[in-house]
């Protein structure tokens, strides 16, 4: 269950530095990234009843033929832009796989494709973009990546693919949502700061919504003020079928014994440090053999930098776990 592999520099132990500088803009400033917007084309998907999803396909240079299409998810209130995308996405590309970046429902600039919100047991809507990627897009082998809340899609969608006609063909995931109840819990005791960021980026997420859609979303500013468990209390209660928050979160959980099922192989990295995704969730985790399970010393949330020079373990994991199927 180690990551030997990585070693951080001594200035890159502190979890809370990986967090925060793995998604900083200073990681976009890399003129490598230009390569994700290279041939890249927008698509719009038809995920089923009615469900929209935006997507960008770029297809690689670097070899006569494609060794696969890799797609890859983001994290909650993330995007295709997001630098873990960008680093990961140039990584695929520059060794030979052609990349597709989806974005959920109300994330990016994406508000306006449907009306109802996004929420985290949404699942069927993943599972119609796959779909409709694999339908488009010949290329194979199709593999999944994701990233947070994306590495928690890409173990459901992992988990369905066999059943829901996907032809997926491996999976990995950095730094999972295993257990949202401990997530949330373990969220609420970190530093303010993480808190903050999430909740300042949602609810500018629901005004622009609200913006958009007047007639179906009537937030006050009271309601928008309250915590993070209040506020998806609040909306469990309004805008979904969950009778409470609790039913919600275990809803989209993959805790325990929920994963040993599982027929694609699928690479999971995650690490002991992280201040967010508590690494007690993966230790009681159930995987048959096709899983394999990397836990890191160090790494911080979806962080894992070797350096001062941003280069990053995450990508070189999802690279490895894909290479195997190429």
């Amino acid at each position: 269950m180690s990551a030997g592999e990585f070693r951080p520099a001594a200035l890159l132990r502190n979890p809370h530095l990986q967090s925060v500088l793995a998604s900083s803009r200073l990681r976009r400033l890399n003129r490598r990234l230009q390569q994700v917007g290279v041939g890249m084309t927008e698509h719009l998907l038809d995920c089923g009843e009615g469900a929209r999803l935006q997507g960008f396909h770029t297809p690689q240079r670097a070899r006569a033929e494609a060794r696969g299409l890799a797609v890859l998810l983001h994290g909650w209130e993330g995007s295709v832009q997001s630098s873990y995308m960008l680093h990961t996405g140039t990584r695929l590309l520059e060794e030979g796989f052609d990349l597709f970046r989806l974005n959920f429902r109300d994330h990016g600039d994406t508000h306006h494709l449907n009306p109802e919100l996004f929420h985290s047991n949404r699942l069927d809507e993943v599972l119609g973009a796959l779909r409709a990627i694999a339908a488009t897009f010949p290329t194979r082998p199709l593999l999944l990546a994701g990233y947070s809340l994306g590495g928690n899609f890409t173990l459901r969608v992992a988990l369905r693919a066999p059943d829901a006609g996907i032809p997926l063909a491996a999976a990995a995931a950095v730094c999972p949502v295993i257990s949202p109840h401990s997530g949330l819990a373990a969220l609420e005791r970190a530093p303010w700061f993480y808190h903050a960021y999430f909740m300042q980026k949602w609810r500018a997420s629901l005004i622009r919504k609200q913006r958009l859609f007047p007639g179906h979303f009537r937030f006050t500013r009271a309601e928008l003020a309250g915590s993070m468990r209040e506020l998806t209390a609040l909306l469990v209660e309004r805008h979904t079928d969950f009778p409470d928050l609790d039913a919600y979160l275990h809803g989209y959980a993959v805790a325990g014994e929920r994963l040993a099922d599982l027929a694609v192989p699928t690479a999971i990295l995650t690490a002991a440090d992280d201040p967010i995704i508590p690494v007690e969730d993966f230790h009681a985790l159930r995987l048959p053999a096709c899983a394999s399970l990397r836990i890191a010393e160090h790494g911080g949330h979806c962080g894992f930098l070797r350096d001062l020079r941003m280069r990053g373990f995450a990508e070189d994991f999802v690279l490895q776990a894909f290479a195997r199927h190429a």
